[in-house]
């Protein structure tokens, strides 16, 4: 078993920790699908305002790929679907009535052990949940026509106030292994499945993580297991949608069932609760009471999504992150003495008196400047690869350089910590996007 080791990184220090055990509250009366927030989709609409729709059935599907549409996540009626510029459809909202699903071809454990290719392949395409394969490079929605190298699953949150992803796993067992033996099926390849705390799984190569974050990104993952390299093409699976398809496969329907914690400094009930894809936010913060300005995060603190309360959870997405939408300008602030306890630092800049968690705000404490040449970004960035190198190379668009510096293996969510760790406040993350957006164009 491959044992790997992460030394750069940072655990970020954040007040707001959720409970580790799941807690149920009224469920959300609307959900909804955002088709603009999937990269490189270009949605042609199944449905109308006034559909009735079962869970599982199709809403929409991509122009570029036709075999490849998204189920919904509720039974109900199609309440408004919302065009942006040029009819761009933006939002399906459906109100929630009752539970009943779009019912196919269930497998036990020995089928899918026997089933081939085709057989898998179908069975995901037919109950409209391809769109939780995801690929990189580019971290978009995979093509079937594909078959993928390998196919890799982080079972590691480690991003901050994130769900305890192995105690649900340990939860879903059955139905997880389900879904890697029905993955293992569509690659020649193999199936890597990264873990903190190993345990037993057939169907695929186990291997375990140590470290700070980002030791939980599936990129950070594949780079130091096998590299993506120039024509390679690697499916990634988030665990709970593993656990999805799983029970698509044993049940033969889609259980739209997603555990989310909802955390951080402006919570005042931090806890872990049972949701549906897509509910409104207002439905999953229920429990807060919110006197103060607060920035609602769909996603982590990282690299998730601002949303409004009336918004609702993004697809992939399994938090919801509560920052304080507060700026203090302490007066010369700059020349105060500070401790780690009043002041965050990566470095060394203030006194450290333990590791006491820090409410932080959506203050930047500062705006963005000159490059400093602290090796802020190689600290935190796990890869080999040259991260302040690689981002001139991107606003040179440079796609040769790009190609040299590693551009294959890249996404932004491996380089958020090098935007929260720049004292220059760069958007690290965002600029390696644009980089990506250009090579896909040119490559």
């Amino acid at each position: 078993m491959k044992k790997i080791i992460i030394y750069k990184g940072h655990d970020i220090r954040i007040s707001g920790i959720p409970t580790k055990e799941t807690s149920s509250i009224p469920k959300s009366e609307t959900v909804a699908l955002l088709p603009k927030t999937f990269r490189g989709v270009k949605p042609k609409l199944l449905v109308n305002e006034g559909d009735t729709v079962k869970i599982g059935s199709p809403l929409f599907f991509d122009k570029t790929k036709p075999d490849v549409k998204w189920a919904s996540p509720a039974n109900g009626l199609v309440k408004t679907i919302q065009f942006g510029a040029r009819r761009s459809v933006e939002k399906i909202e459906i109100s929630v009535s009752g539970t009943e699903a779009i019912r196919g071809e269930a497998f036990r454990q020995e089928q899918l052990t026997r089933a081939d290719r085709p057989t898998i392949l179908s069975r995901i395409l037919e109950g409209n949940l391809f769109t939780l394969i995801r690929q990189r490079p580019y971290n978009k929605i995979s093509n079937p026509n594909d078959t993928p190298r390998d196919i890799f699953i982080s079972a590691v949150n480690s991003a901050p106030l994130s769900v305890q992803i192995e105690t649900v796993i340990e939860s879903e067992k059955e139905a997880f292994q389900a879904g890697v033996t029905a993955l293992s099926k569509l690659t020649d390849g193999k199936v890597y499945v990264t873990f903190r705390n190993a345990i037993e799984l057939k169907d695929a190569i186990v291997q375990t993580i140590s470290g700070p974050h980002p030791a939980g990104n599936v990129g950070i993952q594949i780079h130091h297991t096998k590299p993506i390299t120039p024509g390679d093409i690697v499916w990634t699976v988030n665990p709970q949608h593993v656990i999805t398809l799983g029970k698509l496969f044993l049940s033969g329907v889609y259980v739209p069932d997603v555990i989310v914690t909802v955390a951080g400094p402006g919570a005042t009930a931090p806890q872990t609760v049972y949701a549906k894809v897509g509910s409104r936010v207002d439905s999953l913060i229920i429990n807060q009471k919110l006197t103060d300005p607060t920035r609602l995060i769909s996603g982590d603190v990282l690299t998730g999504q601002l949303v409004a309360d009336d918004g609702f959870l993004g697809f992939y997405d399994s938090a919801v992150t509560l920052i304080p939408d507060t700026v203090e300008r302490p007066f010369m602030g700059m020349l105060s003495i500070g401790s780690s306890d009043t002041k965050y630092s990566l470095t060394n800049t203030f006194v450290s008196l333990g590791e006491k968690l820090f409410k932080f705000t959506s203050s930047q404490n500062g705006e963005e400047r000159a490059i400093i040449p602290l090796n802020a970004w190689d600290n935190v960035l796990p890869m080999d690869i040259l991260p302040n190198e690689l981002y001139r190379s991107i606003l040179a668009q440079d796609i040769e350089e790009m190609e040299q510096l590693g551009m294959w293996e890249c996404d932004d969510e491996d380089f958020a910590l090098c935007s929260f760790a720049c004292p220059s406040k760069i958007d690290v993350g965002a600029v390696i996007r644009s980089g990506l957006d250009l090579f896909e164009q040119e490559c």
